[in-house]
């Protein structure tokens, strides 16, 4: 499905340039729910953007299905943080999430179930005609979620979408991030800076290293497909690998690359 070769992204600084990612090579299959976790400051943010079309790489390719991305593609939907800010307060509900199914002239009857589906897969039926104003922000980031998955992309890009909300509203939007995935089969990359959060929703963890950024790990998460908050996060497996994973990033975190970090693939085993 998406396929990263040597992608490397510099940004110029007065008297210079930073190098946020330096050498980032990975692929993703279709319907897999990949996690990306890293030092703050490692460039997950950077690498997002670019795989949305959003930032041209310095150097390296994307591909989405064997096409080059040099631009937003359609069959792409992003969820960010600052959900306050991607919904419009002055519309409803409804006419957020309708939005971009608008800009791409589906038609009403179309639009309109497209609509009641998503907001059925986020339990938001109740709320169609609220403003985003009015609701809780748990609430609020379900309506993004929902006109993302309304959009019925093939890819869906989540830019730390949890990290806004408490405790007890994240453990729930990650179970309806699973079940909109084992749901509609669509392939998300997730990123975080939540060690556990990663373990949890993801089929494999991409961890980074430092700045400037490669793949430091590729990790397979060898849990069961169907997991719930209290039974998961208390197994042994569970804690054996959000232990590994912690591990490398403190390892990332002492590191100094002076050149590229061979990239890994593997499961690990205690």
């Amino acid at each position: 499905m998406l396929s990263v070769k040597g992608l490397r992204k510099v940004y110029p600084v007065p008297g210079g340039e930073i190098e946020a990612v330096r050498d980032l090579t990975f692929d993703i299959a279709p319907g897999q729910l990949v996690c990306v976790v890293g030092p703050s400051g490692a460039g997950k943010t950077t690498l997002l953007k670019c795989i949305a079309g959003l930032l041209a790489p310095t150097s390296g390719s994307i591909e989405l299905r064997g096409t080059k991305v040099v631009g937003p593609p359609h069959s792409m939907a992003v969820v960010f943080q600052e959900y306050g800010r991607s919904l419009l307060p002055w519309m409803s509900v409804r006419a957020n999430i309708e939005l971009p199914l608008k800009n791409q002239r589906i038609p009403r009857a179309e639009r309109t179930k497209l609509v009641d589906d998503a907001l059925a897969a986020v339990e938001l039926s109740h709320v169609p005609d609220s403003y985003p104003w009015q609701l809780s922000g748990g609430m609020q980031q379900r309506v993004a979620i929902a006109r993302a998955v309304a959009y019925r992309p093939e890819v869906l890009l989540m830019d730390e979408p949890f990290a806004a909300v408490d405790a007890q509203t994240r453990a729930d939007l990650e179970d309806l991030v699973r079940h909109i995935w084992q749901k509609l089969g669509v392939t998300i990359i997730f990123i975080t800076h939540d060690i556990d959060e990663s373990v949890y929703l993801g089929e494999r963890v991409l961890v980074l290293s430092n700045s400037p950024t490669v793949v430091q790990e590729d990790l397979t998460i060898d849990l069961p497909v169907d997991r719930d908050q209290l039974t998961t996060r208390s197994s042994a497996r569970f804690n054996e690998l959000r232990g590994h994973v912690y591990e490398q990033i403190q390892l990332a975190k002492s590191r100094t690359l002076s050149g590229p970090i061979p990239a890994t693939k593997k499961g690990h085993k205690s």
